[in-house]
């Protein structure tokens, strides 16, 4: 029986993989190969450390339900929604999505069933859940908790695994909250009926225009776009505008999320409803104009907090998650043609190398440096400034230095930004590139080119499994208009059309071979003997 074209077209690329001699000098020389070996290094440390901070918290979940605590201290017999589940069970699920395939479809998995199943208190929203009572940890129902916990949960841990994985159990997971939300309220607002004082009522409403603004897109649901404008509307106006309102306004996070979460219903807003974007505009640009002004130090980095009603600075403590602000800056100068904007962003991203190594963001936290890299790095993806590059590769190595041997980072749910932001640092190294079989000792390191990518394998006891190319998940599995830079994105590199015809070409034989892009994306073969590296470039056709 004749095999299929697709069967023959495997079969070929099977034999052409398989190295058969050592590289050559000049292969091995290669600045961009050589740089790619290199990057494979840092990716196998990166990622083994999040397999070892998975490890290590498996150790601490609960006998009876499987479910991890909120820290391993004082906080250590209960779950809850906007921290363990929020900020660490999810960067779990996404170490185990790249790395750890059983834990992936076992572990991670039965730890979402089991938390759909006993902490759901009102509809399906989760309340806090103790270990020893087996059962809520509070006997009467408080809903401003189960409103904040549930924003927090979707935001900060739901919206990046569907950023990663696309439709799944855990974008199901965020939707079914999202849609009983309005059991309790479709607003935030504080007890006596003021949109302001408390920076919990910001962040919840940030929260929300920044899932629904995204869920519009995912599902194609006009409601969820008019929820989002809904919010909006109670911002963006003479009286309520953040910075004409506030006498208190955090550009760190818990505050910041308003700024993200307006500036996102906004750019929806450009490309679905233009009439409200032309109303819009004046307070979103006043908002971005004032915080400009009076939010940031010499080197263009924003404060922690600031009163924009007379200007004066309340910390002066720098927002380590000054990336996440500034991405909204950077886009919105992209549609509104407002070069200022851009030129805040390449400001500050040029004085981090010369002025920021090894700073103390969040008194020395590993999350205050995972915030930071985080945020540089989706920046980075779209600003690609050589001294940024240097401070990135100087600064996840002194995160990486606060992880204890046993792979704990510092016990807290904060651990789980520690693997969030390694894994993203690895997906820039490999140009998107995932191992469907990881082996700890393997290395795999991509550096992208004029032409496309070109990749370095190795193993010094030999791998043998396939490469997984990155799509245009921005497009293909969330629907976006356009690849705007956003919190809780993975950031896209190399990406392979499933359409377009690609150049494989081995540097061990000399040899060209057309192969198509949904093979790369479905996985392409690849065998390593021990002690060698297999170098590969890819190049459009």
């Amino acid at each position: 029986m004749a095999l299929p074209n697709d069967e023959i077209m495997k079969f070929l690329l099977v034999l052409l993989l398989i190295p058969f001699s050592n590289p050559t000098n000049a292969q091995a020389l290669d600045p961009e190969f050589k740089l790619a070996a290199a990057q494979g290094k840092l990716v196998n440390e990166g990622f083994n450390r999040c397999i070892a901070y998975v490890n290590a918290w498996m150790k601490y979940a609960d006998t009876t339900t499987g479910l991890i605590p909120r820290n391993i201290t004082d906080s250590k017999d209960f779950w809850n929604a906007w921290d363990a589940a929020a900020d660490n069970y999810p960067f779990m699920v996404l170490t185990s999505s790249i790395l750890m395939p059983e834990f992936f479809k076992g572990k991670a998995l039965d730890m979402l069933k089991t938390e759909r199943q006993l902490t759901p208190r009102i509809g399906k929203l989760p309340d806090t859940y103790s270990f020893s009572k087996q059962g809520f940890k509070n006997e009467t129902i408080d809903t401003n908790q189960l409103i904040f916990g549930a924003a927090e949960y979707m935001k900060d841990g739901l919206i990046p695994l569907t950023e990663w994985l696309g439709k799944s159990p855990w974008s199901n997971r965020m939707l079914e909250i999202l849609d009983d939300l309005p059991l309790l309220t479709r607003v935030a607002k504080n007890i006596n009926g003021n949109w302001y004082g408390s920076s919990a009522t910001v962040e919840v409403n940030g929260d929300l225009l920044q899932v629904l603004s995204r869920m519009y897109w995912f599902t194609g649901k006009r409601k969820y776009l008019d929820w989002a404008v809904e919010i909006a509307d109670n911002y963006l106006n003479e009286k309520q505008l953040p910075t004409r309102a506030l006498d208190h306004l955090r550009i760190r996070d818990h505050g910041c999320e308003i700024i993200s979460g307006l500036c996102e219903a906004y750019i929806a807003a450009y490309y679905a409803m233009p009439e409200k974007r032309n109303q819009w505009k004046p307070y979103v640009h006043e908002m971005l104009d004032r915080i400009l002004e009076i939010g940031r130090n010499e080197d263009g980095l924003f404060y922690d907090e600031v009163n924009p009603q007379n200007g004066k600075i309340l910390s002066a403590r720098l927002a380590d998650n000054f990336g996440y602000t500034f991405n909204a800056y950077w886009f919105i100068s992209k549609i509104d043609s407002t070069p200022a904007y851009k030129n805040a962003v390449i400001k500050a991203l040029s004085s981090l190398n010369q002025k920021y190594r090894n700073h103390n963001w969040e008194s020395g936290s590993a999350d205050g440096y995972a915030d930071a890299i985080e945020g540089t790095l989706n920046l980075y993806n779209r600003e690609p400034i050589a001294s940024v590059r240097e401070w990135l590769d100087s600064e996840i190595k002194v995160m990486w230095a606060m992880q204890k041997p046993d792979g704990m980072i510092e016990g807290w749910h904060g651990d789980g930004n520690f693997a969030r932001t390694s894994i993203m640092y690895c997906l820039w190294k490999t140009q998107g590139i995932v191992p469907l079989e990881w082996d700890s000792q393997l290395s795999i390191g991509a550096v992208q080119t004029s032409k496309g990518v070109k990749i370095a394998v190795s193993s010094p006891v030999g791998w043998k499994g396939k490469l997984k190319f990155d799509v245009a998940r921005h497009s293909t599995m969330m629907h976006y208009p356009a690849d705007y830079p956003r919190i809780n994105q993975y950031q896209e590199w190399f990406v392979v059309d499933d359409n377009l015809l690609y150049e494989l070409h081995n540097v061990y034989r000399g040899t060209v071979n057309k192969i198509k892009g949904r093979l790369l994306t479905k996985g392409l073969y690849v065998e390593v003997k021990a002690g060698e590296t297999v170098f590969l470039e890819i190049s459009s056709h």
